[in-house]
């Protein structure tokens, strides 16, 4: 390694993209090629950097295995920055192995790292707890120490684990402060700032009230049957029933938990679940077969009573059922909490993360653009959506996939 190489790379350890880039601007050697790449992610310029990381990998020789491990890491890094999930993880894994034989252990760290980031990225948490349990971050670079402990903070908060939220991000914090890095201690400060924001609302009949992070967990700690808006499902008696895939159940299931401890007026709640204005016999009877199925759900939970005008919901044990909204309203909360981390997200990225199809995401995304909500940038397969942070509150709940309640 030549002196002017070993200076740049000193300069992308310390967070100074710019210095780095000095040094190696005029040079298309591969190892150059990589630090140019790796400065240009750091500075943002996302593509770029995808297009340098690439040649290097290209320049390296066979026998530059090490060298070709490192890049494609970096690469991988860059993909999910650009929110470009859609690659097979096959590589990374490969380059993970060869940089563990070659005693690299920072890189391969880094590598599970991001593999972790990515499975959190698309909702898969259970697979992300799996791979950040068999992490071992003794001993890292005050870095990677840091980001390690961030990915963990957000499976946390993820998970409504609020005391091992805050354990994680003191670490982050004191790891980052020792790096040196502005924007690591940044992204710091930013995911501390949404244990205090508000992350949902809790709704009765005198209105509703903000909640953040840490109440939302006491609340599901309470012992309240809660009918929760943000995962389609409801906690009572520490059991959790989901009813993500039956829209109809739920939608009666909120409506009476609205009006408990009254109940709704069978024509309200056709109006609720079945979109319907005026209602005829035929519906009525639709009504009796979905609240019976219902009924036959949440029969460990509550019980549902016919009244003279509709029907009421009887918790077993639950003193109060109390309805968990999120904190902005509309059916395309999901897609916007994904938007509002402030990176530009492929249309494939949006669909996977959502479990969704491209062509429903493009069409929300379409919505959503002619609201002024979010916007695009590029054309084609180049394009991305971007939305501006959403300053006052965390969408975290809204994120697809968390982990159910056990």
């Amino acid at each position: 390694m030549d002196s002017l190489i070993a200076a740049s790379a000193r300069a992308l350890a310390a967070g100074d993209p710019l210095g780095a880039l000095k040094r190696v601007a005029l040079r298309e050697d591969p190892p150059a090629l990589a630090l140019r790449g790796i400065a240009m992610a750091q500075l943002g310029e996302h593509p770029r950097a995808r297009e340098l990381l690439r040649r290097a990998v290209r320049g390296f020789g066979a026998h530059e295995e090490l060298a070709r491990a490192r890049c494609v890491v970096a690469e991988a890094e860059v993909a999910l920055a650009m929110r470009d999930l859609g690659g097979s993880p096959r590589a990374l894994a490969a380059a993970s192995s060869t940089l563990e034989a070659r005693a690299d252990r920072a890189n391969a760290l880094q590598a599970r790292l991001i593999a972790a980031r990515r499975l959190l990225l698309l909702g898969r948490l259970g697979e992300a707890e799996g791979a950040l349990a068999r992490l071992d971050a003794r001993g890292l670079p005050p870095l990677s120490a840091a980001i390690a402990a961030l990915t963990a903070a957000e499976l946390a908060l993820r998970s409504l684990r609020i005391d091992a939220a805050h354990e994680a991000l003191a670490r982050a914090q004191e790891a980052a402060s020792r790096s040196g890095v502005p924007a690591l201690i940044a992204e710091v400060g930013q995911a501390r700032d949404a244990l205090d924001r508000p992350a949902a609302r809790r709704l009765s009949r005198d209105g509703e009230q903000a909640l953040t992070l840490g109440d939302v967990a006491a609340l599901m700690a309470s012992g309240a049957m809660v009918v929760d808006a943000c995962r389609h499902g409801i906690r009572a008696n520490g059991s959790w029933l989901s009813l993500a895939r039956r829209p109809v159940l739920f939608a009666l299931a909120r409506a009476l938990a609205e009006a408990w401890p009254g109940d709704v007026d069978r024509d309200a709640l056709i109006a609720t679940a079945f979109r319907l204005r005026q209602p005829d016999e035929t519906h009525r009877a639709r009504l009796r077969v979905e609240i019976g199925r219902l009924r036959a759900l949440v029969k460990p939970m509550a019980a549902i009573e016919a009244t003279a005008q509709g029907f009421r919901l009887a918790p077993c044990q639950a003193r109060e059922v109390v309805v968990l909204a999120p904190p902005i309203d509309g059916d395309q909360g999901s897609l916007i909490a994904l938007l509002s981390d402030g990176a530009a997200w492929s249309t494939s990225g949006l669909a996977l993360a959502l479990g969704a199809s491209q062509r429903t995401v493009q069409r929300a995304l379409v919505e959503l653009e002619a609201t002024g909500r979010v916007r695009s940038i590029g054309r084609a397969r180049a394009q991305r959506w971007l939305a501006p942070p959403l300053a006052g509150f965390t969408t975290i709940l809204l994120l697809p996939a968390s982990l159910p309640f056990e």
